[in-house]
């Protein structure tokens, strides 16, 4: 079984002073009501264009992102590539409004793919609200009628996914397309099953998202296994728990309508490893990724895998955790010979600011997790005197 209390291996990567700035950031971000008021005070402060950004860049984004352009990022593909731990490339911009947005994003990503492919990076990762507009996925999922411009735009839309589906498709990359909120993932999960239609006959070169803090998230990925078998193609699949749990409860209760999501912390879990499971009972039809912070859920998945004699190296199966988090997961996976990547995003820290206050309201909401990552780097900031 793989050692994740193995700090020498997991830290390997880090300085002792990276290692001091990370047990500085993670001490702060385990309080609540600081994260709250400094997430608020830095977004306002990009608003109106005050001078923060540079204490931004030195301090979160340089913890949980690899730069702000793809040429920042190399340092950090190439650093990983030296323990064995590929990249998971994501132009972290999303929530774009125009047309002109929309078309640059992709032309960003089609500059992400061609780097990806020419230095032997597997994956790039895209959000479907970077390519199209919020409301008209809103309206799609509300099945309301489209007008003819809006149909227009959303032929765009598909053109856009179907334009950076073929190149990665052409250079053997992989487009991992992450969730989204509920309200619009209907239309996200549609367009990408037709992508995987067309481009996942042999291999996974697209992959959706499933959010398993939804409870009807393990259902859906048992009806996308029976739809990959029946439609002759390898339904690739990136197993999360998910990002938008308090989002999602404050507007059901405000719209006055049941929770999609789990009532608890275990219930997230039991489905979460049901998951992995079902994907290994069915690793000849699926590509995933246990992507998870949760030590207990790796350990299954080996336990299964070695039961199963499936292969640590197996094409299909991967385990990857967010860049700046959990590096005694991915380092010591990658030590004990498993498929093991880091989720990289970059961008201009303004772009990325939604992703990195999702980064850190998260880490404040999952139980026991700080303390967890703060006792390794503490013990082996310790282990390093």
């Amino acid at each position: 079984m793989i050692n994740f209390d193995n700090t020498e291996i997991a830290f390997k990567i880090k300085s002792k002073s990276a290692l001091q700035k990370a047990n500085f950031l993670f001490g702060m971000m385990n309080n609540q009501s600081l994260v709250k008021i400094g997430t608020s005070m830095a977004q306002m402060a990009l608003n109106l264009h005050l001078p923060v950004k540079t204490l931004i860049k030195k301090t979160i984004f340089e913890q949980f992102c690899g730069g702000e352009s793809l040429e920042e990022s190399k340092v950090i593909v190439d650093e990983l590539k030296k323990y064995q731990v590929q990249s998971i490339l994501d132009y972290a911009i999303e929530a774009k409004s125009g047309e002109a947005e929309f078309d640059n994003t992709l032309k960003e990503l089609m500059h992400v793919v061609d780097y990806a492919a020419s230095a032997n990076v597997p994956f790039v990762s895209v959000k479907v609200t970077g390519l199209a507009r919020f409301e008209l996925l809103e309206k799609l999922q509300a099945k309301q009628p489209l007008t003819t411009d809006e149909q227009e735009e959303f032929r765009r839309v598909k053109n856009r996914m179907l334009t950076l589906c073929q190149s990665a498709f052409d250079k053997n990359i992989a487009v991992l397309v992450d969730a989204e909120e509920t309200w619009i993932q209907d239309p996200v999960d549609a367009l990408v099953n037709a992508m995987m239609l067309q481009f996942n006959k042999t291999k996974a070169v697209v992959y959706n998202t499933a959010q398993l803090y939804r409870h009807d998230r393990l259902e859906f990925l048992k009806k996308c296994i029976a739809l990959s078998k029946e439609n002759n193609f390898i339904l690739g699949m990136k197993l999360v728990r998910g990002a938008y749990m308090e989002k999602e409860r404050k507007r059901a209760k405000e719209m006055g309508y049941p929770s999609p999501i789990q009532p608890n912390k275990e219930a997230t879990d039991k489905d979460f490893d049901l998951a992995v499971a079902a994907c290994l009972d069915a690793i000849q039809h699926v590509a995933f990724f246990c992507a998870s912070h949760n030590e207990l859920s790796h350990q299954k998945a080996v336990e299964i895998m070695l039961q199963k004699n499936i292969q640590h190296h197996h094409l299909n199966i991967y385990f990857s955790q967010l860049y700046g988090m959990s590096d005694h997961i991915t380092f010591n996976m990658a030590q004990g010979g498993y498929n093991a990547c880091k989720y990289l995003p970059f961008g201009p820290v303004g772009d990325v600011m939604p992703y990195l206050i999702r980064r850190a309201q998260e880490n404040t909401a999952i139980a026991g997790q700080m303390s967890r990552e703060l006792k390794l780097i503490k013990k082996e900031i310790e282990r390093r005197k």
